[in-house]
């Protein structure tokens, strides 16, 4: 497939990888109830562990410890991204959690981008995410300041799954990081759920939830930015990320019933343009096909 037709597929493939990684984060709001957000998320990480592992067998790949370190320090960095966003969801609504954790990929788009159009691009698509959070937190009370703290926590963090994301995923088979990234941060982060992981299996109900949200939210959706990964540059990916955003407050209104105000109607136009800009080839990239 060509570089255009790629750029063009992408924002395509986003949507989809969106629409299921949030709506598994709907789901998981469900087993709030039953379990901390952070043993959720563990569970999440752990069961994609399972699959991807059993899937890509990378005990078979010729991996240097380079490679495997990198991928372990992936792994980390995602697994408490998900840790982080799950606290933050447990305080405030999905579309408010998303939007502000959308700060970060917003830095990487705006430091790291090529071009007035990129940078512009990044503000356009920050003003969007602010007019989608709507400034709806309540700082008065701790789960306000508390989930404002764990959205920016996942932000910083998502900023550093998108670099280093973007670096394995070039240099060698990105689904293969993957499994090393996912079975890494379960390991990692199995302390902070030792006395609460067994409550998943509470119910059978509760298990195939679990399992759902595992598949819906990360062996689907980040299966698919690896392949995105490969395609686009990280401050291009970063600014597609704007889509997120906007998927999750539409599914928070279907799934969850937390309507958006007009606002936040605003902000998804501004997402779309920003993600249109975002989706724009370079001068040089524009001037090589005219050449063809």
């Amino acid at each position: 497939m060509s570089s255009s037709g790629r750029r063009a597929l992408a924002p395509i493939l986003f949507i989809a990888s969106g629409t299921t990684q949030y709506t598994g984060a709907a789901f998981a709001v469900v087993l709030f109830s039953v379990m901390a957000p952070t043993t959720v998320a563990w569970w999440r990480v752990t069961i994609a562990a399972l699959v991807l592992l059993a899937w890509r067998r990378p005990w078979r790949e010729h991996l240097t410890l380079r490679e495997i370190g990198e991928s372990a320090l992936f792994g980390v960095v995602m697994s408490g991204m998900n840790i982080a966003f799950y606290e933050a969801v447990a305080r405030l609504d999905l579309g408010v959690a998303v939007s502000l954790e959308f700060l970060g990929p917003v830095v990487v788009a705006v430091i790291f981008g090529r071009g007035w159009l990129s940078k512009l691009a990044g503000l356009v698509a920050f003003a969007g995410v602010v007019l989608i959070s709507g400034f709806g937190i309540d700082t008065t009370t701790s789960a306000g300041v508390s989930g404002l703290l764990w959205a920016l926590l996942a932000g910083g963090l998502w900023a550093g799954y998108i670099l280093i994301g973007r670096r394995i995923a070039r240099a060698r088979s990105g689904l293969t990081s993957l499994s090393i990234a996912t079975a890494t941060g379960s390991l990692v982060y199995f302390p902070l759920v030792a006395g609460d992981f067994l409550s998943a299996f509470e119910s059978a109900q509760t298990f195939w939830i679990v399992v759902g949200v595992a598949f819906l939210s990360t062996v689907v959706p980040y299966s698919i930015e690896q392949v995105i990964m490969s395609w686009i540059d990280a401050p291009t990916f970063a600014l597609l990320n704007a889509l997120l955003p906007a998927t999750s407050l539409l599914v928070g209104a279907v799934v969850l019933r937390q309507f958006p105000a007009w606002p936040a109607v605003v902000g998804l136009v501004l997402v779309s343009i920003a993600v249109w800009m975002a989706s724009r080839p370079s001068v040089p990239e524009q001037k090589k096909t005219a050449e063809l």
